[in-house]
């Protein structure tokens, strides 16, 4: 299987999410694309964290009704920070057949060489990255320097403003988050009275 990786720490996961791992599936001909929430993402503390086990639900409950996404637990049950170099290799050993293209945004992508065992990470998966419109591909590629540039693989996102971080705002404010998250995560946000 041809299997795309989003890691993040989904708090909560919105639209913004979804519409990457459509277009990462479309463009790069992925056969499913995993959500993979952190228990605890190695450069940031989570702010205004419910916990893992509501920002797992939420991810289920914004997947459900598209069988190509699905979650993965191999992060969120590794208490601590975790790092996607041991990420890819928990899931290869789980499913050693499976080809992994981890995702990420542009941003992330011209960090790469800062994190840990970058030319591991490239063995274990490709990386997918996002891009609007192309707009620095050609800087990307330059600061990957030395990294095997073969296993690098570029698709087009729309620009969507949305962050986790607005949609947390736009609750504590009491202002409407629907067509921001998928209905499902409205609901859980609401019943569960995360983010007031």
């Amino acid at each position: 299987m041809r299997a795309g990786l989003l890691g993040g720490t989904f708090n909560p996961p919105h639209i913004g999410h979804l519409v990457c791992a459509q277009e990462a599936l479309a463009q790069l001909g992925l056969d499913q694309v995993l959500l993979l929430p952190v228990h605890e993402p190695p450069h940031k503390a989570v702010e205004a964290d419910p916990g893992v086990e509501h920002r797992v639900e939420m991810c289920r409950r914004a997947v459900a009704d598209d069988d190509r996404l699905a979650v993965s637990l191999v992060d969120a049950e590794i208490p601590g920070p975790s790092y996607t170099v041991d990420t890819l290799r928990r899931l290869h050993e789980r499913c050693p057949g499976d080809d992994l293209t981890f995702i990420v945004g542009g941003d992330m992508a011209f960090s790469l060489p800062t994190w840990r065992e970058p030319e591991a990470i490239l063995e274990l998966a490709e990386l997918g990255v996002a891009e609007r419109e192309g707009v620095r591909r050609a800087d990307i590629s330059e600061r990957l320097g030395d990294l095997p540039q073969d296993r690098v693989r570029f698709f087009d996102m729309p620009r969507l403003d949305i962050s986790s971080s607005l949609i947390r705002r736009q609750v504590a404010a009491g202002r409407p988050i629907r067509h921001l998250v998928p209905d499902a995560v409205a609901e859980y946000i609401d019943q569960a009275g995360l983010y007031r």
